[in-house]
């Protein structure tokens, strides 16, 4: 399976690099037929010149302001891939998160998206021991969703990969969501079509900034 990591980026010049890397590094660990797809959204700083002087890294520019605008940019230039893996540009891929994105796809036919949590790198211990916490919360919850209430699943926003034909099947992005409830929109709307898994096998490392 091929698949395009898309990045969407607003004014994002301090970090912007540092996702970079990892994502090209792992990509060259795993061998993956990958590409990595950026979306500058907007920005006022040196986020797209900076992501530009990446070998092999493709730039969108997305004018209208939005994450939701910047990952359907993203999702339209990256036809022709299987998969799309949608990370943040604060966020850094490590080693072995690729082997399993395509052992859990290989696995199972009918899984459509791919979800975990979070670790946030530069937090301290007690504020990780209590996103622990909630992500336990957040495995119960998918539990309940998925398997019990079957009303849908769990997906992590920043860390999440999804078939390109079943997301487009559902419709695609929707674009009045501005930025809260997009990756809870993804979650149930693809559960419809197929598997949506929640995952501690799958963290990504990022940025606690926001948090």
């Amino acid at each position: 399976m091929k698949l395009a990591f898309v990045i969407p980026a607003y004014n994002e010049e301090a970090l912007i690099g540092k996702c970079l890397e990892s994502v090209i590094a792992e990509i060259a660990r795993s061998g993956a037929d990958a590409e990595i797809i950026v979306v500058n959204n907007a920005s006022t700083d040196r986020t797209g010149e900076i992501a530009r002087s990446f070998a092999g890294v493709r730039v969108v520019d997305e004018p209208k302001k939005g994450l939701v605008n910047a990952r359907d940019a993203g999702f339209a230039a990256s036809e022709g891939f299987d998969l799309v893996a949608n990370i943040d540009s604060d966020t850094i891929v490590p080693p072995g998160w690729l082997d399993t994105v395509f052992s859990e796809f290989n696995r199972d036919p009918t899984l459509v998206c791919l979800s975990g949590p979070y670790v946030y790198y530069d937090m301290s211990a007690w504020s990780r021991f209590l996103v622990n916490m909630f992500y336990g919360l957040t495995w119960l919850i998918y539990v309940i969703n998925r398997y019990v209430l079957r009303v849908g699943s769990v997906v992590q926003g920043g860390n999440f990969v999804f078939k390109r034909a079943a997301w487009q099947q559902v419709g695609g992005y929707d674009r009045t969501i501005e930025f809260f409830g997009e990756d809870t929109d993804v979650a149930v709307r693809l559960s419809k079509v197929g598997g949506v898994k929640w995952t501690f096998a799958l963290k990504m490392m990022t940025s606690g900034r926001r948090l």
